[in-house]
C-alpha cells in the first residue's frame, strides 16, 4: 500500500477489500429506508385528506384504516432496512478495523529502525489504535446515516413541491438559509486538522508523561516536568474552544433558521387560505406541510452531526493512511553475499529525516575481520549514530557502509541481520521468562544453548535468586532487573545469536563495578574472534581495542591505539586525563567514607 495517494472514502473501500461490497449496500439499504420513512407522512395527509372529504359523515372514509396500515407497513419496513443496514455496516467496520491495524503494524515492522527513534509510543498509539477506533465508529454508524441524510433531502425536495410549490417555495427558504450556515460551520476543515493535530500531541505527552512519573518523582520535578503535558493541554483547549467559538454563531443562525420555518409557513398558508377559491384544499396541505416540515429540522440536525463526524473520520483514514505510504527500508532487486565479516565507512555523511545539520561529515575508516574498534568521544559527536547505519537503521546519503566488502543497501535486510548482532544501551526486555527474553535472538535453539548462553553472559547469579530460574517472567509478581541485570540479559541474546559483527552502545551504562567487570567477562565471550565495533564513555573498557577512533562534531579527529592517542597529547589524552581524575575522586570519596 506504499507510495498510495488515495486519501479519504477511496482509501476506506481500499482498506475494507472484498468487504467493500458490504459498505455499499449499507449506504443503498439506508438510503431506501430513509426515503420509505417519508412514506407514513403521506399516508397520513391521505387520512387527513378523506377525512376531510367524508367530514361529518366518518363512516364513509373508508379509505381511513388501510392507510393506516400501509403507513405502519412503511414505517416497519423503513426500520428493517436501516437494520439491515447497520448490520453489514458493522461487518465492514470490523474488517476495516482489523486490516487498518493489520497493515499499520505491517508497515511498521518494514520501516528502518531509526523511524522508532523519532516517533514516540503515544503518537504511535495514537494514529494506529484511536484513529482506527474513530474509522470503525464511523463506518458502523455514522456511515450509513450519511448515506440516508444524502438522499433524504432529495425526497424531501420532491414532497415540498408535489402538493403545493408555493407552500414548499416558502418551507424551502428556511433550508437553504440552514445549509448556507452550515457550510460556514463545516468549512475550515484545517480546524479539524488542527484539532486532530493537538489531541494526538495531547496524547502523545500524557505517555510520556505517565511513563516519566518514577523519575519525576526521584527527582521532585513535578511542576517541572508537567510544563509539556500542560502546554498539550492548553493547545488542546485553544483548538477545541477556538473551533467551538467560531461555530457558534453560525450554528445559532442555522438552529434559528430551521426552527423559524413555521414563522413564515403559517403566515403564507393563512394568505393563500384567504385568497383560494378551494380554501379546503389549501388548508389540507398547510396541515402536510405542518407536520412534515419537523422532519426537515431533524434531517438538517442528522447533517451537522454527521458532517463533522464524517470529516473527523475521513482525518483519522488520511493519517493511517500516512503511515501506511511511509516508505519501507528499500530492499535490492539482486541481493549481493558478503565477501567477509569486515565494515568499511567510505566516505560517509548523514543528515537525520527533518534536520538542516549533517550528523556525520565525510567518515571514512575500515575495520578488518576480527578485530575490535572503538569508538569514543564528547556526547553527541555521532558515535551512535555511525554504529547504526551498519545494520540500516537508516540508510546514508554520501558514501557507503559496506560489510564484507559489500554496501549494505545491497544486502538482503534479513542476511544482513543475520550478520550483525546489535546490544542497545537501554536493553529492552519483554513481558515474558527470562529464558524467552533470550532465545528471542533465536527461536529454534533449545533450552541447553540459551541457558549455555545465559552462563557465559554472566546470568547465573541473576537465575539463582529467583525460585524459577529462567523460566521467571520479568514485570510480573514483582519480579524487575537492575539495568546491569538487564544489559547482562541483552549480551546473553548477542552470544546466543552468534553473529560474526557485534556493535556494543554503551552496554556498561548502568553497570556498577562488579557488575561492569562481569559484563566485560562476557564481552570476552561475545566478542571472541568477532568484529567488534563498541561506544564507550568508560575509556577503560577500549584499552585494550585494536584501534580507538575519537568522534566529534560528526568527523573523524583522531585515531589509534591507546598508547598511541596518549603520545599524540590530543582530544583522546584530554579525555583519558579527564577520565582519571574521575576515578581518583570516586576512589577518595570512597576512602573518605571509609
Amino acid at each position: 500500500m506504499n507510495g498510495n495517494n488515495k486519501t479519504g472514502i477511496s482509501r476506506l473501500l481500499e482498506i475494507a477489500g472484498r468487504y467493500r461490497i458490504l459498505i455499499v449496500v449499507a449506504c443503498l439499504l439506508s438510503g431506501i429506508s430513509a426515503v420509505l420513512s417519508l412514506a407514513p407522512y403521506v399516508c397520513i395527509w391521505f387520512v387527513i385528506r378523506d377525512v376531510f372529504q367524508a367530514w361529518p359523515d366518518l363512516s364513509a372514509a373508508a379509505g381511513v384504516t388501510w392507510y393506516g396500515w400501509v403507513a405502519v407497513g412503511f414505517a416497519v419496513l423503513s426500520v428493517l432496512l436501516y437494520f439491515a443496514a447497520l448490520m453489514c455496516s458493522h461487518l465492514a467496520a470490523f474488517r476495516v478495523e482489523k486490516n487498518m491495524r493489520k497493515e499499520a503494524m505491517h508497515t511498521i515492522v518494514s520501516l528502518p529502525l531509526g523511524f522508532f527513534d523519532q516517533q514516540t509510543s503515544g503518537r504511535m498509539r495514537k494514529i494506529i489504535d484511536d484513529n482506527a477506533g474513530i474509522t470503525h465508529t464511523f463506518l458502523a454508524h455514522l456511515l450509513p446515516d450519511l448515506a440516508g441524510a444524502v438522499i433524504m433531502p432529495v425526497a424531501v425536495l420532491v414532497l415540498l413541491f408535489v402538493f403545493d410549490w408555493r407552500l414548499g417555495l416558502v418551507s424551502l427558504i428556511p433550508l437553504v438559509l440552514s445549509i448556507y450556515y452550515l457550510r460556514q460551520m463545516m468549512g475550515d476543515l484545517r480546524s479539524i486538522q488542527n484539532y486532530m493535530d493537538a489531541l494526538e500531541e495531547m496524547n502523545t505527552e500524557a505517555v510520556e508523561y505517565v511513563r516519566g512519573i518514577p523519575v519525576v518523582k526521584v527527582f521532585q520535578q513535578t511542576v517541572y516536568s508537567f510544563k509539556n503535558f500542560h502546554r498539550a493541554i492548553l493547545n488542546y483547549k485553544e483548538w477545541a474552544l477556538g473551533y467551538a467559538i467560531r461555530c457558534r454563531l453560525p450554528m445559532t443562525k442555522c438552529t434559528v433558521a430551521l426552527n423559524g420555518t413555521f414563522a413564515l409557513l403559517i403566515p403564507v398558508g393563512l394568505l393563500l387560505i384567504a385568497h383560494a377559491p378551494d380554501y379546503q384544499n389549501v388548508l389540507l396541505n398547510l396541515i402536510f406541510y405542518i407536520l412534515f416540515t419537523p422532519v426537515i429540522v431533524v434531517m438538517m440536525s442528522k447533517v451537522m452531526r454527521l458532517a463533522e463526524g464524517y470529516f473527523e473520520a475521513m482525518e483519522a483514514v488520511n493519517r493511517v493512511g500516512r503511515l501506511l505510504d511511509d516508505e519501507p527500508l528499500p530492499e535490492p532487486a539482486h541481493p549481493q553475499q558478503p565477501k567477509g565479516h569486515s565494515i568499511a565507512f567510505k566516505n560517509v555523511s548523514f543528515t537525520y529525516p527533518g534536520s538542516e545539520e549533517k550528523a556525520i561529515r565525510h567518515v571514512d575508516f575500515e575495520i578488518p575481520k576480527g578485530t575490535t574498534y572503538a569508538l569514543v568521544g564528547p556526547s553527541g559527536g555521532g558515535k551512535t549514530t555511525i554504529a547504526s547505519l551498519i545494520p540500516r537503521f537508516w540508510d546514508v546519503q554520501e558514501g557507503a557502509v559496506e560489510v564484507g566488502g559489500v554496501d549494505v543497501r545491497q544486502m538482503a535486510s534479513d542476511q544482513l541481520m543475520d550478520q550483525v548482532a546489535f546490544v542497545f544501551q537501554n536493553a529492552r526486555l519483554f513481558k515474558a521468562s527470562i529464558l524467552e527474553n533470550i532465545r528471542f535472538a533465536r527461536p529454534d535453539a533449545g533450552r541447553e544453548e540459551v541457558l549455555r548462553a545465559a552462563e557465559l553472559a554472566q546470568c547465573t547469579d541473576i537465575l539463582e535468586k529467583f525460585p524459577r530460574g529462567p523460566d521467571t517472567v520479568v514485570g510480573t509478581d514483582g519480579v524487575y532487573l537492575s539495568g546491569g541485570e538487564q544489559q547482562r540479559v541483552a549480551l546473553a541474546r548477542a552470544i546466543l545469536k552468534d553473529a560474526p559483527i557485534v556493535v556494543l552502545d554503551e552496554a556498561t551504562a548502568f553497570a556498577d563495578p562488579e557488575t561492569e567487570y562481569q559484563i566485560q567477562r562476557a564481552f570476552e565471550e561475545l566478542t571472541a574472534n568477532k568484529t567488534v565495533l563498541m561506544i564507550a564513555h568508560r575509556l577503560s573498557s577500549v584499552r585494550r581495542a585494536d584501534c580507538i577512533l575519537v568522534i566529534q562534531d560528526g568527523r573523524v579527529k583522531e585515531r589509534g591505539t591507546h598508547d598511541t592517542l596518549l603520545a599524540e597529547n590530543g582530544l583522546y589524552a584530554e579525555m583519558w586525563r579527564e577520565y582519571q581524575r574521575s576515578v581518583e575522586w570516586k576512589v577518595g570519596k570512597e576512602e573518605d567514607h571509609a
